[in-house]
């Protein structure tokens, strides 16, 4: 246990709460159970992802589309997939096109509201949104005119090409 909370204080600083409160619900949870300490430590060091632990899944989701059905349904599948792995996925969605206005504070296509809770809150869960540079020249927007957990690429088309080669699977709607 002494080396889970050394490994934590020389993590990331960027490591979300969600799997350092998830660990320590866990690890919590193995002992009031009564399991024995030597039981306990070895399901941790075996079935928890800690603070900096590479995830073994990792998706992208091409998002290009400004149709309402077609945002609930593909922020349904992430959702769904981050439900699915929790800590263990890492998940983008590279938005570009007509689909780059779910990252716009005054989007120039219709953008739910919904929607854009939906995008905000998944954020918030750890879910990484990529903004394309090409579409933001073609729109005249910078960086001010995203919400602030966009990041910006280059090409979104290369994004997804550069992502997959980096073993990310590959969702389209």
């Amino acid at each position: 246990m002494k080396n889970w909370f050394r490994k934590l204080r020389n993590s990331d600083p960027d490591v979300s709460r969600r799997k350092t409160l998830g660990a320590l619900a866990a690890g919590g949870g193995l002992l009031a159970m009564g399991m024995g300490k030597a039981h306990a430590e070895k399901v941790e060091l075996e079935e928890l992802k800690f603070p900096g632990d590479e995830a073994d899944y990792k998706v992208v989701y091409q998002f290009n589309k400004s149709d309402p059905d077609y945002h609930n349904h593909v922020l349904f599948s992430v959702g769904a997939v981050l439900r699915k792995y929790g800590d263990n996925v890492r998940i983008v969605v590279t938005c570009f096109g007509p689909g780059l206005h779910i990252l716009a504070k005054k989007p120039g296509r219709p953008v739910t509201d919904e929607i854009k809770q939906r995008v905000k809150s998944l954020s918030a869960y750890g879910v990484e949104f990529h903004a394309c540079g090409n579409t933001m020249k073609s729109l005249k927007w910078t960086e001010k005119d995203l919400y602030e957990f966009a990041t910006i690429v280059e090409v979104g088309a290369s994004d997804l090409i550069e992502l997959q080669a980096d073993g990310y699977s590959y969702i389209s709607w």
